[in-house]
């Protein structure tokens, strides 16, 4: 992974605060409610673990895909490119479509949950809170699945766990932070202001990955 590929990683993380919050505040008041601060750290650490292992599963599955030709890297680049601009027009709710494909996960977290929701609620102890944030990690949720579209384009298990790590990262102000944050704070981070911010950023970023992209096509 190219240091210029961290960013998106960490920007999608960071952006996503508003969402995050509103996706999995519930999930994050309930570990912050019943929790100290280094249990809701081991809590994020786990789901942090499943946003990696995600990508190196879905970088390794579209690196051979990549292999087929001399320009499948770069098709891969163009399609993450439209995903990043997709996320973005959803971050600032100018288009939902990503909603669709959060459904798409429904069925596996509906099992999920359960043993999510025994693991928090039981006996606390660090395995137990580290197992059921891994399970958290699943949750379907149209940022992390834009997010694991560019570690599907980063060459190698390794660079897509550590993408998917760096995400997750850039999640973890929100998360961790939730039982912390002032009112006023989250507030903002979920504001409509905020959100068309960070959203017509990632919708920049994603076009500047286009052009890029077109240009190693010859294209423009």
């Amino acid at each position: 992974m190219m240091i210029n590929d961290w960013l998106p990683a960490l920007l999608m993380g960071l952006a996503g605060a508003g969402h995050c919050l509103m996706m999995c505040g519930g999930i994050a008041a309930a570990a912050a409610g019943t929790a100290n601060r280094w249990q809701v750290i081991i809590y994020n650490i786990g789901r942090v673990t499943s946003y990696a292992i995600a990508g190196a599963l879905i970088a390794t599955a579209f690196g051979s895909l990549a292999d087929l030709s001399q320009y499948g890297l770069i098709a891969l680049r163009i399609f993450a490119a439209f995903v990043l601009v997709a996320f973005g027009l959803y971050l600032g709710q100018w288009w939902f479509g990503l909603r669709h494909i959060e459904r798409l996960g429904l069925p596996l977290w509906r099992k999920l949950q359960p043993l999510a929701t025994r693991l928090r609620q039981g006996t606390v102890t660090t395995p137990s809170l580290f197992l059921a944030g891994m399970l958290w990690g699943w949750l379907p949720c149209g940022l992390v699945y834009s997010a694991l579209s560019w570690a599907a384009v980063s060459g190698s298990a390794s660079s897509g766990a550590l993408y998917m790590a760096l995400f997750g990262i850039g999640t973890l102000p929100a998360m961790v932070g939730f039982g912390w944050l002032s009112r006023s704070v989250q507030q903002l981070l979920q504001s409509h202001g905020f959100r068309k911010l960070m959203g017509g950023l990632m919708i920049l970023y994603g076009l500047w990955t286009l052009i890029i992209a077109l240009k190693q096509l010859h294209v423009i």
